[in-house]
C-alpha cells in the first residue's frame, strides 16, 4: 500500500533547492474501537447540531471559530488562511545547524521520511554533509496551515524532517523538591552506577513489544470465535517501603546480573558437533 504524501516541496539549501515529498515515518498500532449500544452492538452515531437554533449542520457549512475572552465567537474563512503570509508553505526553510545533543527530546513532535523527487546528488550531499558535521538543521515547515519549528536530519541513508514544539509550548519543571538539598552517599552512587552497568548494551528496538496490544487482540479473538476469556494470574502485591536503600539497590543488581546471565543461557544454541555425532549415531544403529 503507497504510503499518502503529507507535503510536497523542496528543501532549501543555500541556493540549492532539493526537491522532495514528506511522508510519516511512524503509524500507531493502537486497539481501535466503536462506541456501541451495549445491548445489541448497534453504531452509535452523531449529529452536528447548531446550537443557536438546534438544527443539524452539514460538513460543508462548519467553519472555524475563534472565542474571544469575552464570549464573541470570530468566523474565519478558508480565505482568511490562505491570505497568512507563511513563507515556508512551499519550502523547508534551513535557520542553522546545530548538534543534536543540544535539542531536549521533550520538544521533539512527529517524524517524517523526506524522499527525493528530482535529481538525487543535491539530496545525497545535504545528507552526507549533515553525517559528516555531526549536527541537525533546525528548520521552519508550513504543514496543515500551521508553520512548525523542526530538525532535518539524515538517519539510515534518509533525510528526516521531525516536527518541534515551540519553546512556549513546554512547560517549566516547578516542583517543590527541586529547591531541596538532598544528600547522596558515595557509596549509595557506586552501587546505582553498578546497576545501570549491567544492564547496559545496545539499544535493539526488535526486542520490546507492546504486550497490552497483544492481550487485548487475544481477548477480542477470543470473544469473536465464542470462548472463554481466560483471566491472567495477578501479580504478587509489590513490598512496602524500602528502609535501607544501599540493601535495595545491592539486590537489584544481583536481580540484573541473574536476568542476563539467564537471557543468555536461553540464546546460546547447542553445539553443532554432538548434535552431528548423535545423528550419525542414530544411523548407525538404524
Amino acid at each position: 500500500m503507497p504510503v499518502q504524501t503529507v507535503w510536497k516541496g523542496s528543501i532549501s539549501f543555500g541556493l540549492v533547492s532539493i526537491p522532495v515529498r514528506l511522508v510519516s515515518a511512524t503509524q500507531e498500532k493502537d486497539v481501535s474501537f466503536r462506541q456501541v449500544h451495549a445491548a445489541d452492538g448497534g453504531r452509535i452515531r452523531y449529529k452536528r447540531v447548531c446550537e443557536a437554533g438546534g438544527h443539524e449542520v452539514a460538513y460543508a457549512d462548519i467553519a472555524k471559530g475563534y472565542e474571544l475572552p469575552g464570549g464573541q465567537m470570530v468566523v474565519l474563512t478558508d480565505e482568511d488562511f490562505e491570505d497568512l503570509p507563511i513563507t515556508s508553505s512551499r519550502a523547508v526553510e534551513v535557520l542553522g545547524f546545530v548538534p543534536f545533543s543540544q535539542i531536549d527530546p521533550t520538544s521533539l513532535n512527529r517524524a517524517y521520511y523526506a524522499e527525493p523527487t528530482g535529481d538525487t546528488k543535491p539530496y545525497a550531499l545535504l545528507r552526507d554533509s549533515l553525517e559528516r558535521s555531526g549536527r541537525v538543521g533546525v528548520v521552519k515547515v508550513a504543514l496543515r496551515n500551521k508553520e512548525r519549528l523542526a530538525v532535518l536530519r539524515s538517519f539510515e541513508g534518509v533525510l528526516i524532517v521531525q516536527t518541534m514544539l515551540w519553546p512556549d509550548e513546554i512547560r517549566k519543571p516547578e516542583f517543590d523538591f527541586l529547591g531541596e538539598d538532598i544528600e547522596v552517599r558515595k557509596q549509595e552512587m557506586a552501587m546505582a552506577e553498578s546497576y545501570i552497568d549491567t544492564l547496559s548494551g545496545d539499544f535493539d528496538p526488535d526486542e520490546y513489544h507492546d504486550e497490552y496490544r497483544e492481550a487485548l487482540l487475544e481477548v477480542v479473538n477470543a470473544k469473536a470465535e465464542g470462548a472463554e476469556v481466560v483471566t491472567p494470574p495477578e501479580a504478587e502485591p509489590a513490598e512496602g517501603k524500602v528502609v535501607d536503600l544501599m540493601d535495595a539497590l545491592r539486590r537489584s543488581v544481583e536481580e540484573a546480573k541473574q536476568n542476563r546471565a539467564a537471557g543468555k543461557a536461553e540464546e546460546k544454541p547447542a553445539p553443532a558437533k554432538k548434535t552431528a555425532k548423535k545423528t550419525a549415531a542414530k544411523r548407525k544403529s538404524a
